[in-house]
């Protein structure tokens, strides 16, 4: 797990994506500390060792076998039922499955906020009600989903605020090939002043 501790009375998880916590999520961890927050990123994969990104349909196949979103958001709703007792709030940031994981745990009073980052798969749990506000960021295409129908339906809730951003699945990933600075820069800006607008 990665933690950060500024003495803050505000908490942000950070889940990971099939990767594990890789450079991306530490370099995520680290720029939310840079903002006064504590940050905690527990490594819902259990490796030694993060996965490559030319690995991403074994990470894919790993985190469907062994962990899985029901089993991701018990053990971040966990965390966050510990951190609870000793914060104001507690937020949540995911990245692809764990923007899913986040999206699961969104229905929790324990938590305060959630931003997703192309949680790709919450269309397999759209009718799930959030009990805080949500945040969610997707790319304009997506290879197994219409991205547009699932905003539009995603939209009808008022706690959910959707942007869609130039790029493709990744766009906010320093490290990965689909990495457009524009869109990740935005997105970040975005996601502070969620985070600020909803302390």
């Amino acid at each position: 797990m990665i933690e950060i501790n500024n003495h803050s009375d505000n908490a942000i998880i950070v889940a990971h994506e099939i990767y594990g916590l890789n450079q991306h999520m530490a370099s995520v961890c680290s720029a939310l500390g840079e903002q006064g927050y504590d940050v905690y990123a527990p490594d819902l994969l259990h490796t030694t060792e993060p996965y490559r990104y030319e690995q991403e349909q074994a990470a894919y196949n790993d985190f469907m076998a062994h962990v899985g979103f029901e089993k991701a958001s018990a053990l971040i709703l966990q965390l966050a039922k510990q951190l609870k007792k000793q914060y104001r709030n507690v937020y949540l940031v995911g990245f692809s499955v764990g923007a899913t994981a986040a999206w699961v745990c969104s229905a929790c009073p324990d938590i305060s906020g959630v931003v997703g980052y192309y949680g790709s798969r919450i269309r397999g749990y759209k009718q799930l009600e959030p009990a805080c506000p949500v945040l969610l960021f997707y790319p304009e295409v997506e290879p197994s989903f219409d991205v547009d129908q699932l905003i539009s339906e995603l939209r009808e809730r008022p706690q959910i605020q959707v942007h869609k951003l130039t790029g493709q699945h990744g766009f906010g990933d320093p490290y990965s090939e689909r990495y457009v600075p524009a869109s990740a820069d935005a997105a970040y800006q975005e996601m502070l002043a969620f985070l600020k607008s909803i302390g």
